[in-house]
């Protein structure tokens, strides 16, 4: 059996990177995909919180398939937003975004 810790380090990791992604890239799929990491490694901690504190129910594995469909939909319409930027200004970049404003 593998030991908890080791969940908490796998979404630590996964938490910096997509923290890291977020910040230094300026492509907005990209940005996106960082922001996915971040929500799993929110549903990775979700399960293994209720593995330590809760062993024998079900709440935070509830959580986490709520979360994850949560995720989809934020992806579903985060992707429609890309879509109609690239659209207007034939750019996924975020500087493009500005032109907008205008």
């Amino acid at each position: 059996m593998v030991p908890v810790e080791f969940f908490f380090v796998l979404s630590a990791l996964l938490f910096f990177i997509g923290v890291f992604g977020f910040i230094s890239r300026r492509n907005l799929i990209a940005m996106l995909i960082s922001v996915e990491l971040i929500l799993n490694s929110v549903d990775l901690n979700f399960a293994a919180f209720n593995r330590i504190l809760f062993p024998e129910q079900l709440d935070g594995f509830f959580f986490t398939l709520f979360s994850i469909g949560m995720s989809a939909a934020e992806t579903a319409v985060a992707v429609a937003i890309i879509i109609n930027v690239y659209r207007n200004c034939n750019s996924d970049q975020v500087d493009s975004i500005k032109e907008l404003k205008k």
